[in-house]
């Protein structure tokens, strides 16, 4: 118990220092990746990078817009506190789209991601994104968004008023909605900024979605009231890019999962483009799970991006 104290401190605080830093260190702007359902539905392309002097592994995540759990799950033994000084690591800033009834915005739970379509232009932006953590599991299902505020209070849920000492958070650099809150019709539940960066790649809301500051100030504008919503569960996801199959699998994050290995099994044998699989190479990248796309094709064929693709979960 003293040791979870401890961390919880020391998480804190590291929160306070992020957001300290986020005004006068992190930006973000608009990027659009072209997608075509169902033969163009890998975006992205992964870079190589030289650790810097004092950058922390979260530090390189947030200035590359990814989470926490993109970096930790692709090198899971590298210090993400002290990583080696010009170590040179892959950023793996590419991703298979989720399947999409709306091409709106979509929210993969177990890849702890955000989706925002835009079927005019045939493109589509993605941010990273915290996500409830056990015990406060942000819900699954289709929803929309209703409602929109800037500055925002947060009315603290009575379990949680007396920690806070407070029924009403007013707007402020404490408040753990951030500067906008999008809310959609799921009860008290939104889409929002974050005083704690450092949450966004993790399991920390009480059911909210968390984005970093850069980010929902960017898509806050954009996102229209009525806007569809989908909040699904697909830690295991196929797609396709230059005619070659790629899967993208991750952690089961709530322990939906009784056997991991049957479900990726039972998946494969329902994807429509099974049969241009090589099971190997499928059952490789889902023993990984580090969320990186990995090309599985029968007959793989590389470029240069693809075959970093490839070796990013080896």
């Amino acid at each position: 118990m003293k040791i979870r104290i401890q961390l919880a401190i020391l998480m804190i605080m590291i929160g306070l220092t992020f957001h300290c830093r986020a005004e006068d260190e992190f930006t973000a702007e608009i990027i659009r990746f072209p997608y075509q359902l169902p033969n163009q539905t890998v975006i992205g392309n992964p870079t190589s990078y030289s650790v810097r002097n004092k950058q922390t592994m979260l530090d390189i995540a947030r200035t590359f817009g990814l989470g926490y759990n993109e970096v930790n799950l692709l090198y899971p033994q590298m210090d993400p506190w002290v990583p080696p000084y010009d170590k040179n690591i892959i950023i793996p800033t590419c991703w298979v789209l989720p399947p999409t009834q709306h091409e709106q915005l979509v929210i993969n739970l177990p890849e702890l991601r955000l989706y925002y379509f835009d079927r005019s232009s045939s493109t589509v932006q993605t941010y990273p994104i915290g996500i409830g953590d056990e015990g406060w599991e942000s819900p699954l299902g289709s929803f929309h968004i209703t409602e929109k505020r800037p500055n925002p209070h947060w009315y603290i849920p009575q379990s949680l008023q007396a920690k806070y000492g407070m029924a009403v958070m007013p707007p402020g650099p404490t408040n753990p909605l951030g500067e906008y809150m999008m809310k959609f019709s799921a009860g008290a539940y939104g889409i929002h900024g974050t005083a704690m960066p450092w949450g966004v790649g993790r399991l920390v809301s009480h059911g909210c979605i968390r984005c970093y500051p850069e980010h929902i100030k960017i898509l806050y504008p954009q996102v229209a009231i009525g806007t569809k919503l989908e909040v699904i569960y697909e830690p295991i996801k196929f797609g396709e890019r230059d005619g070659q199959v790629f899967v993208e699998a991750h952690p089961d994050v709530y322990q939906r999962i009784p056997d991991y290995y049957s479900f990726a099994m039972e998946k494969l044998s329902r994807y429509a483009q099974a049969q241009r699989v090589d099971q190997t190479r499928f059952l490789v990248a889902v023993s990984l799970r580090t969320g990186v796309p990995i090309n599985v094709s029968k007959s793989a064929r590389y470029n240069s991006d693809q075959m970093m693709i490839d070796m990013a979960g080896n």
